[in-house]
């Protein structure tokens, strides 16, 4: 399921959760192999050379979930936790929360 949602996301009216802000655009899936990998084109307007790869592994009756953003330069460090906070907030809570956990 987690892999479905990250490779459509938003598909199930009933557990929206990627909401994009402003300077933010919904990615598109650059790549995939079910049901371990997901990669996404950047959410944001001003990085899009900007991707973020996730990586899926069973874990007892859920999924285990990392996602890794890859930027093409090195951003200050600044930038880095913002992007990071953002992530944290789609994956780590909206996501997690429409799975009801």
């Amino acid at each position: 399921m987690v892999w479905e949602a990250l490779t459509t996301p938003n598909r199930d009216p009933r557990r929206v959760w990627l909401i994009p802000h402003r300077g933010e655009v919904p990615p598109r899936v650059i790549e995939a192999d079910r049901p371990h990998l997901v990669v996404w084109s950047s959410l944001w307007t001003n990085r899009p050379g900007y991707v973020i790869r996730f990586d899926l592994e069973p874990a007892g009756q859920g999924t285990s979930l990392r996602w890794t953003l890859l930027a093409p330069d090195e951003p200050a460090p600044e930038v880095v936790g913002g992007l990071r906070w953002r992530m944290n907030e789609l994956i780590n809570a909206r996501l997690r929360y429409s799975f009801g956990q």
